[in-house]
C-alpha cells in the first residue's frame, strides 16, 4: 500500500515539475514564466518530498520534510514576486498581447515609489 502511495506522490510531483518545464519554454514573457514555474514547481517539490517522507517514515525525516516544504512554500512565491517586481521596474516589457497593465502610470522611476490608485485619484482631483 505504501509503495502505491509513494509511486502516486512521486509521479504527480514529477508531472508537475515537467509541466513547469514545458510552461517555462512555452510562455511568451518573463512574467508568465515566473507564474507557471513558481506554482507548478512548488507543488511538484512538495509532492516529491511527501513521497520521500512516506518512504522513509521516520520522525526525523518527516520533520525535515515538513520543514523543507514549509520553507519552499514560504520563499518560492516571495522570490517570484521580487523577480517579477524587479523585472517590471527595470523595464522588461509585457507580452505584446497582454490586455491590461495594472502598474502602468503608478511607478515613479526617479523616486522608485509605487503609488496606489487612491493616491493617484486624490492627487488628480486636487489639481
Amino acid at each position: 500500500m505504501n509503495d502505491l502511495l509513494i509511486l502516486g506522490l512521486s509521479t504527480l510531483g514529477a508531472l508537475f515539475i515537467l509541466l513547469a518545464a514545458i510552461g517555462f519554454v512555452k510562455m511568451p514573457d518573463i512574467y508568465l514564466r515566473i507564474s507557471v514555474t513558481t506554482k507548478a514547481v512548488t507543488l511538484g517539490i512538495g509532492l516529491m518530498l511527501a513521497s520521500a517522507a512516506v518512504h522513509f517514515g521516520t520522525e526525523s525525516i518527516v520533520s525535515r520534510v515538513l520543514a523543507i516544504v514549509f520553507f519552499v512554500f514560504l520563499t518560492s512565491p516571495v522570490g517570484a514576486h521580487l523577480i517579477g517586481r524587479v523585472s517590471y521596474f527595470t523595464g522588461i516589457p509585457l507580452w505584446k498581447n497582454s490586455l491590461h497593465d495594472d502598474l502602468k502610470g503608478k511607478y515613479n522611476p526617479t523616486t522608485h515609489k509605487l503609488s496606489s490608485s487612491e493616491t493617484t485619484d486624490e492627487s488628480e482631483s486636487n489639481s
